[in-house]
């Protein structure tokens, strides 16, 4: 008969190498996004022209910050275009972008129409901007309007794609995580990310998938043009996704890179957008319903481990049974390991130092999330921003 301390001793062992595992994973892939550093502007004569094209549903409260960071950019101001799309907003966007528009001749103030059957809205207003555009204008930037941007973003991005023949470069942003909501499950979940993605692999030309972000995405008109532009990916609630993949199966290199040194943001301002935003995309993200549960599952269960294994181990331990002894070993290492991640997590984002010791709250609070992102599916409806989309 096999013995509850032989149990916790191969359990903890287990637990240990999946730990171990998993960390040396997300380590390795520390280097797999080349990182964008702030460049030199280009002459005006040798500068490309690029279009920035924001698309703004009741964003008040960030689109001036981010109109302000586009109008800062050190970039000749007869190669920029910033086009701004009001998607029926309820708010003041639209006046707010007027009044920016009304001093600098380089903005322009768009209504996207009403939303046409089966698009989505920001894809809808992505599409209806580049329309506006010259179909000679080179380079296309599509910026979210929670993002901040560097003074040399622009032309350090423009840089990188020249330099590297890119076709469609995307940019993951460093986050400003300020309410508890943020600092509690962004970090997890781009642990998560770390942990469960092998970017060098999904990053090679002949993969069949890519890693993007519709936050801040530069690619070539030409490429763009070529598949159809957004009108493709109408229909699509992961629309940076689906889009870069539409572009890598015709043969165009997509990359993402890190661009945290010259663009930030924030994404969501408490449990009110982080919920429901994460929710929209997140069994996307995670390839589908059953592996959006599973990887919930395995988070739950290996960051409460952290917790429960060691104190079982102990408890035995002290009771006298040598088993458990030996398991709190292997049990106190992996939970040295999360913990330390964890709280070096919280070191890098600037946040508390507490909050890399209630991590298991975080995974536990993020399945509830996927959760509730099956759960949409299930029901065939997604809400976001007022609009419920099939």
């Amino acid at each position: 008969m096999i013995r509850s301390g032989h149990i916790l001793l191969t359990l903890s062992l287990v637990w240990f190498a999946l730990v171990a595992w998993l960390i040396l994973r997300a380590w390795g892939q520390r280097g797999a996004l080349p990182r964008v550093v702030p460049a030199p502007v280009a002459a005006a004569g040798a500068a490309e022209p690029v279009a920035v094209i924001v698309p703004a549903r009741d964003e008040s409260a960030n689109i001036e910050p981010c109109v302000r960071s586009l109008q800062a950019q050190r970039y000749p101001p007869e190669r920029l275009r910033i086009v701004v799309i009001d998607d029926a907003s309820s708010d003041d966007t639209a006046a707010i972008v007027a009044r920016l528009a009304a001093e600098d001749p380089r903005i322009t103030l768009l209504h996207a129409p009403a939303l046409p059957p089966g698009w989505k809205g920001k894809v809808h207003a992505s599409w209806f901007g580049v329309q506006s555009l010259p179909p000679e204008t080179p380079w296309l930037c599509f910026l979210d309007a929670d993002m901040r941007a560097h003074p040399l973003a622009l032309a350090s991005a423009l840089r990188a794609a020249q330099s590297g023949a890119i076709d469609l470069l995307t940019l993951a942003p460093r986050h400003d995580l300020r309410s508890f909501a943020e600092r509690l499950i962004l970090p997890c979940g781009l642990y998560l990310l770390g942990f469960s993605q092998d970017l060098t692999r999904i990053q090679a030309p002949d993969s069949d998938q890519v890693v993007a972000t519709g936050q801040f995405m530069l690619i070539r008109r030409s490429a763009y043009d070529a598949i159809g532009g957004y009108a493709i990916v109408r229909e699509s609630i992961c629309e940076d996704v689906d889009l870069a993949l539409g572009l890598k199966r015709r043969g165009f290199r997509v990359l993402m890179q890190d661009g945290s040194a010259v663009l930030s943001t924030r994404m969501y301002t408490g449990w009110g957008t982080l919920w429901p935003g994460i929710a929209k995309n997140l069994i996307e993200m995670l390839g589908g319903a059953p592996r959006t549960l599973a990887t919930a599952l395995c988070a739950v269960l290996l960051a409460w481990a952290a917790v429960l294994l060691p104190l079982l181990d102990a408890l035995g331990c002290s009771a006298g049974r040598h088993a458990e002894c030996v398991a709190l070993v292997p049990a106190l290492l992996g939970a040295g390991a999360l913990f330390g991640l964890h709280l070096a997590g919280a070191l890098h984002f600037g946040i508390p130092w507490w909050y890399g010791l209630i991590f298991p709250i975080g995974y536990a609070t993020g399945a509830c999330i996927a959760l509730d992102s099956v759960r949409w599916r299930l029901v065939g409806r997604v809400h976001w921003k007022g609009r419920t989309y099939p």
